[in-house]
């Protein structure tokens, strides 16, 4: 089993800066994907970036020049750097890895519990 743990979340102000991180562990046999989502309330999960276990992005075009993403394999982690932040960008941020437990299982997503930003004055 494989389990995706975030933190980095909580409140700041309009323009500040937060970074999230995300660990993934357990039996892992490899890593493709990874990357997060957010979700406010009534709406449903949407893509902020990915990351491919070649360092290839993809972003949503809210985020694109505001968020970084990157990936440490060595450590299965990957971390979202998030500047100039709107209020908009208020949500619980979902992270997830595509992993595989065994050389002969499928490729499965795994998502963490989520973490909570907000940005407010």
């Amino acid at each position: 089993q494989v389990q995706v743990v975030e933190s980095g979340g909580g409140l700041v102000q309009p323009w500040g800066s937060l970074r999230l991180s995300c660990a993934a562990s357990g039996t892992i046999f490899s890593i493709n994907a990874m990357g997060w989502y957010l979700q406010v309330p009534g709406k449903q999960r949407e893509l902020v970036a990915a990351i491919g276990s070649g360092g290839s992005t993809r972003y949503a075009d809210s985020v694109k020049g505001r968020f970084t993403i990157s990936r440490d394999n060595d450590k299965n982690t990957v971390y979202l750097q998030m500047n100039s932040l709107k209020p908009e960008d208020t949500a619980v941020y979902y992270c997830y890895a595509d992993a595989k437990g065994s050389w002969w299982s499928v490729n499965t997503r795994y998502w963490g519990q989520g973490t909570q930003v907000t940005v407010s004055s």
